[in-house]
């Protein structure tokens, strides 16, 4: 087996993975071609990533323009323990303001986590008002987890 192989997740670990990390790096495409590389919170919806932004700022200008992304999710700080998840895909914008509040909440949760929703509600319907979601929907999964590797 080749070490590729040997480092990639199995389905249920990238779920776990995912499931138990916070924030992601996001990539959109600018409109002169460069990457624009931004941290997120993110929630998860049936497993699929997701995530807020004010409309009219450059990432949903971006994926207004070319909905491909990439996003990254990693850990680790030596090599041996080095772990990450890297889901490119397209971000689907979602307009419907119930469900941008229920992608808030979602993203709301990791960045407080164990703060009632009760709490959290009120930021999100404030913040919310200026704000538009996205669901990335996956066409590839590249995964890798280093401490396979001993």
């Amino acid at each position: 087996m080749n070490q590729r192989a040997r480092i990639a997740m199995s389905d249920d670990d990238v779920t776990a993975f995912l499931e138990s990390s916070r924030k992601l790096q996001l990539a959109t495409i600018n409109p002169d071609g460069m990457p624009h590389l931004v941290t997120m919170f993110y929630g998860l919806d049936e497993g699929r990533i997701t995530f807020w932004t004010y409309a009219k700022s450059q990432k949903a200008r971006n994926l207004a323009r070319d909905p491909r992304v990439s996003c990254l999710v990693e850990s680790g700080d030596d090599y041996g323990e080095l772990r990450g998840v890297l889901v490119y895909g397209k971000a689907e914008r979602v307009d419907d303001r119930d469900r941008v509040m229920e992608v808030g909440l979602l993203v709301a949760r990791r960045m407080t986590p164990g703060v009632p929703d009760e709490l959290l509600r009120p930021y999100v319907e404030q913040t919310g008002r200026k704000r538009v979601a996205y669901v990335v929907e996956p066409s590839k999964v590249v995964s890798w987890d280093h401490r396979r590797l001993s």
